[in-house]
């Protein structure tokens, strides 16, 4: 998996023993990714830096939509990936994180580019941009969260704006068993959730794409482009969708 990955989750963690209490388990499972994403910091840009073909092609068919000088928020950054195809589109441009040791990295490279720290689900922008970037971040956010966070990117939008999203996706199969190991343990999950181990335990949400699709529209987007793939090694991959948000009714 290319899901970024620290220490290995304790059973207080996870929540092991709280299992009745999923809301408590999936505020602190935030908590817990925070400081898994702060300890990669150092080894990010080794580790995942580089942009792989597919992505890159629909940055690019995401940017050749927006406006000259138009203004990207670039939602779940990391240590500003995407920042110098942004930059080099001549867009103005806006980081995001919740990974404090993530978002210091991308100001070092990129002094010019503002950030801000907030969880995807509490973004506080409102008619402000004019495309939305969230890649390979939406696996670390529980079903319940993804209308809520569907509907800040939206918010975050000026009418017609436009999202490049990704969804993570893995083998059916191994997701099953790997949320049949989690409900052993007697975690509070729900299907589609997984906290893989060995030797690092980390959690991910794999819904699927028609639910994804179904979610959009429900936020007000029009989805104008989607592929999937490629697979690595048979483990994972990543669904593309490139979206417009809808004028608002009247």
């Amino acid at each position: 998996m290319e899901g970024k990955v620290g220490h290995r989750m304790s059973d207080a963690e996870t929540g092991a023993g709280t299992a009745a209490d999923r809301d408590t388990w999936l505020r602190n499972l935030r908590r817990v990714d925070e400081q898994q994403e702060d300890a990669l910091a150092d080894d990010f840009d080794a580790r995942w830096g580089e942009v792989e073909p597919t992505h890159q092609a629909f940055v690019e068919r995401f940017l050749s939509r927006l406006p000259p000088g138009g203004r990207v928020l670039d939602a779940a950054c990391g240590t500003g990936k995407y920042f110098a195809m942004v930059l080099a589109s001549g867009r103005r441009l806006l980081g995001v994180d919740h990974a404090g040791a993530y978002l210091a990295k991308a100001a070092t490279k990129f002094p010019g580019v503002p950030t801000d720290k907030h969880d995807l689900q509490e973004l506080p922008y409102r008619d402000e941009f004019d495309g939305v970037l969230c890649v390979d971040a939406m696996e670390f956010v529980p079903p319940e969260d993804w209308p809520a966070v569907l509907g800040r990117l939206g918010r975050a939008l000026r009418s017609g704006g436009w999202l490049y999203l990704t969804v993570e996706l893995a083998p059916t199969e191994r997701v099953r068993a790997g949320n049949q190991a989690a409900r052993n343990l007697g975690l509070p999950v729900v299907d589609g959730e997984v906290v893989w181990d060995g030797p690092d335990g980390y959690y991910h949400h794999y819904p699927n794409v028609p639910r994804v699709r179904a979610w959009l529209a429900d936020a007000g987007f029009a989805i104008e482009e989607e592929a999937e793939g490629p697979w690595h090694e048979g483990q994972y991959a990543y669904h593309h969708l490139l979206a417009r948000l809808a004028a608002p009714p009247g």
